[in-house]
């Protein structure tokens, strides 16, 4: 799939590029061989309390898409959500009753929101910080789960509109974001990337969703371009989220399917947010004429798990 966005393709990295940026990045995450927060150490109490400066109107939007349990082209397994309790006409018109049901999803699909744990990402049989793969194991991860951020993470949260620095209503399919796109982003809308920082990127793939359907996401999405993860480095990111996977899709690195990921949660320790939307949120910053907030991410305590279902909240 390509479209009036496909002259913003940079160059692919070939495997020793790929390699080296893998290195450099990895050597930007120097915490301590005991560290299990990675860039979560960004967020320290003064970058806390700087967000809770950035709620003015006091207003709140979720960030979440709604949970899908009907099958699509991106969504082949869907969450499975039943009702465990009895139905409202079999309710006792004498007595009490509780509506009860249950939900069972894939965490990692390409089509509910969640956020990836620094376990999720296996490279070169390691895990973030040189941790061995085998710390997965059957029943869960015995490092780095997601249990790591069990107290949340409350940061500054900034939105940066690629679609709308670009004049479309959003990115086609194998598109790429690129370091100067978050550059120019951040100067067109008169915001800065700082340390501790949850930098949010829209590419508008829940819009393209909502309009014309879905589509397999796996093989063909937006994202960001490997290369990019050097403006994340270098502002200090504290967590990076997507209305879309993070990742382009065909992949931009030689051998690897997802090297943002790779660079993100194995390389410099980040939290990755997917497929997020962020519809409400463009609303809200349009209306406050200004694109950073406070964040509030709270994902269940699954205690060995390699991520979870998250609904983050923007407060302005």
């Amino acid at each position: 799939m390509t479209g009036p966005g496909s002259k913003h393709q940079p160059p692919a990295l070939d495997a020793g590029a790929f390699s080296a940026l893998y290195q450099r990045l990895r050597r930007t995450a120097a915490w301590g061989p005991d560290d299990r927060r990675g860039a979560l150490n960004y967020l320290t109490p003064d970058r806390v309390l700087a967000a809770a400066a950035e709620v003015r109107l006091g207003r709140t939007v979720t960030l979440e898409a709604p949970i899908s349990s009907s099958a699509a082209a991106d969504n082949p397994e869907p969450a499975v959500h039943e009702m465990t309790g009895p139905t409202g006409d079999r309710a006792d018109p004498a007595g009490l009753a509780f509506a009860m049901d249950r939900l069972a999803m894939n965490v990692h699909g390409n089509a509910d929101s969640h956020i990836d744990a620094l376990c999720h990402v296996m490279y070169r049989a390691t895990l973030y910080n040189g941790v061995p793969a085998t710390a997965i194991g059957a029943t869960g991860a015995a490092d780095l789960s997601i249990e790591m951020a069990s107290d949340g993470i409350v940061g500054r949260g900034v939105l940066l509109d690629i679609p709308r620095l670009r004049g479309v209503p959003w990115l086609e399919p194998g598109e790429q974001v690129t370091a100067d796109d978050l550059a120019r982003a951040e100067q067109a809308q008169q915001v800065q990337v700082g340390q501790g920082d949850l930098l949010f990127v829209r590419v508008g793939h829940r819009r393209r969703r909502d309009a014309l359907g879905p589509w397999d996401a796996a093989s063909a999405r937006a994202g960001l371009h490997p290369a990019a993860m050097e403006f994340v480095a270098e502002r200090k990111v504290a967590a990076l989220g997507s209305d879309g996977n993070n990742d382009t899709s065909p992949s931009a690195a030689e051998g690897v399917d997802f090297p943002v990921h790779v660079l993100a949660v194995n390389a410099l320790g980040l939290h990755l947010l997917d497929y997020l939307q962020f519809d409400g949120l463009v609303r809200l910053c349009e209306q406050a004429g200004r694109w950073s907030f406070c964040c509030v991410i709270a994902p269940l305590r699954l205690v060995r798990g390699t991520g979870s279902p998250v609904n983050p909240i923007a407060i302005l």
